[in-house]
């Protein structure tokens, strides 16, 4: 028997997004009734694209404008049965921060994790999630400092001669947060390690003669 193909309705999902080379908030996709209630309770504006109409909000909006009316567009859309998906940064119930707030609540934990240790191996835990490579805090960390020292290079260029460069600083900066990584991972593995007791020493043997001995 041969089975036919199913009925996608791929035309009708819009995805709301924020292009990052424009910082022009875009909606994608959709049917002509979509690009109506973009324009109606979004304020979303008709423009020609390399692969056909697309929708965008006017220029020069301030952020929270953006995140406004992309809200409600995508909110009309749904209400309409249609199928979005809308940027969690321009989300108005979802708070732009909380990312951010997420990873200092996590840097808390650990932090109190530490505290309340009561066995070497929590704390041998601990310092795996700061300095385990590629994934650990502080790989991650200098990751970002290696990605900003490049940017800023290119943006900066060379300071003038006889000045000291503080940008060429991250670099150096960069290589302290490796050394500081090997250095907590050999304090981890040093704690790791199951801790040994102290040799028990035996009594130096007696020297002195059995009393019988000595009365002969």
């Amino acid at each position: 028997m041969k089975q036919t193909e199913p009925d996608f309705w791929v035309l009708e999902y819009v995805t709301i997004t924020k292009d990052p080379r424009t910082d022009l908030v875009v909606a994608i996709g959709g049917t002509d009734k979509a690009a109506g209630i973009l324009q109606r309770t979004g304020g979303f504006l008709s423009a020609p694209g390399p692969r056909g109409d697309y929708h965008r909000l006017p220029h020069g909006l301030p952020i929270e404008q953006q995140r406004l009316k992309a809200t409600a567009a995508s909110h009309a859309l749904l209400a309409a049965g249609h199928s979005v998906h809308l940027d969690p940064t321009l989300n108005m119930l979802v708070a732009p921060d909380g990312e951010r707030e997420a990873a200092l609540r996590y840097l808390a934990g650990l932090a109190e994790r530490a505290a309340a240790a009561t066995t070497s191996s929590e704390v041998a835990e601990v310092l795996t999630e700061v300095a385990a490579p590629v994934h650990g805090l502080l790989p991650l960390a200098r990751e970002v400092v290696v990605r900003a020292w490049i940017a800023a290079s290119d943006f900066q260029g060379a300071a003038p001669t006889g000045e000291p460069d503080p940008i060429a600083g991250l670099g150096s900066t960069a290589t302290s947060m490796s050394e500081a990584a090997r250095a907590i991972l050999h304090a981890r593995n040093h704690v790791a390690r199951p801790a040994q007791r102290p040799a028990t020493t035996s009594p130096p043997p007696s020297h002195a003669q059995p009393a019988k001995s000595r009365r002969r």
